[in-house]
């Protein structure tokens, strides 16, 4: 008697467009070539861009995959800018070392913290994240030596140390805030193709049932919330690196750094890499055109985003997703 072993279902991943693919490695090399076809306007734009799909990214992350809504990023974003400008002022450190060395302090500061945040959950977390900022922002303003309230400027002679030319610290500028918008889609891309990845997946999905085959779910989570800090701080240090100047109302602003990185997830998509890349886009397209609508502009940015989630919750990507059949440009779903 011959007994048949059943085989396991073949394993596949989403379907990639060639096309898409091909207009993304364009659209990248077209980015990096930027500084000879645009203007000293247009590089601060595309850095402003860039800094905001890294943000992006790590929100994405926290919330997308792991379901940890956090309303506080502005934190990290914060930390990242003051270290920076302390190690660069105070302990005279080079700005190119001062970067990485704030995100890591950041990515520490992050452990206790998150450790308090961790004791709460569900809307009770969102809210303690925020809190959490607020304590920051306020103690920042009580530090005389950073300015206080007022904030405080980086000096002329550490912003020369760049580069003497101006154009020169201009591009340096501009390839930091490219490497960090490429690179924050690559890490998180491949952080989703890993074991770990698969973990997040399952957390995703059901968080009690990843717990019921083994993952340990709040140290995955602990483990995203710490890794999201540490490129949001890395992020900070640059953004403000650009803006020569810090306070602690820019630093640690609700609006700038978390209420349009929300929308720029929300509309293109959470859980998936390709949605922030999407949601940035659109996010400039609509600043562009109603900027100068006042308070309108923010009224018409939160129509938009309620108007997608009713249409599709999972944004404008997974909308094209549903239609399209599992469209992917960058896979890293398995279906049997």
């Amino acid at each position: 008697m011959t007994l048949s072993v059943p085989t396991a279902p073949p394993v596949s991943r989403d379907f990639v467009s060639p096309g898409l693919r091909t207009v993304l490695a364009a659209a990248l090399v077209l980015l990096a070539v930027a500084p000879l076809w645009t203007g000293p306007a247009g590089m601060r734009l595309l850095m402003e861009a860039f800094s905001l799909l890294a943000l992006a990214q790590m929100w994405n992350l926290l919330a997308g995959y792991t379901g940890l809504i956090s309303v506080g990023q502005q934190a990290f974003v914060g930390l990242g800018g003051y270290l920076f400008f302390a190690l660069a002022m105070f302990l005279n450190v080079p700005l190119l070392v001062a970067i990485p060395a704030a995100a890591i302090a950041t990515a520490v500061i992050a452990v206790p913290t998150g450790w308090v945040a961790f004791r709460l959950k569900g809307a009770y977390f969102a809210i303690g994240t925020w809190v959490i900022a607020e304590v920051f922002r306020l103690s920042m303003a009580q530090i005389g030596a950073l300015g206080g309230g007022s904030g405080i400027s980086l000096p002329v002679a550490i912003v020369r140390s760049l580069s003497a030319d101006r154009f020169a610290r201009e591009m340096i500028m501009y390839y930091i805030a490219f490497g960090l918008g490429v690179v924050s889609i690559a890490a998180v891309w491949g952080l989703l193709r890993s074991r770990w990845g698969l973990a997040l997946t399952a957390i995703r999905d059901s968080a009690p049932a990843a717990e019921s085959v083994g993952v340990r779910v709040e140290a995955v989570k602990f483990m995203v919330y710490v890794f999201a800090a540490f490129y949001t701080g890395l992020t900070g240090a640059f953004i403000f690196l650009q803006k020569l100047r810090i306070t602690p109302d820019a630093a640690f602003s609700v609006n700038e750094w978390t209420a349009f990185v929300i929308f720029i997830v929300v509309i293109g998509g959470l859980g998936s890499i390709e949605g922030p890349i999407i949601g940035t886009v659109l996010f400039f397209l609509l600043r562009w055109i109603a900027a100068d609508w006042g308070t309108w502009y923010l009224m018409a940015m939160g129509a938009i985003a309620i108007a997608v989630m009713i249409v599709n919750r999972r944004g404008v990507w997974g909308a094209l997703q549903s239609a399209l059949g599992n469209l992917s440009v960058l896979p890293v779903s398995r279906r049997l």
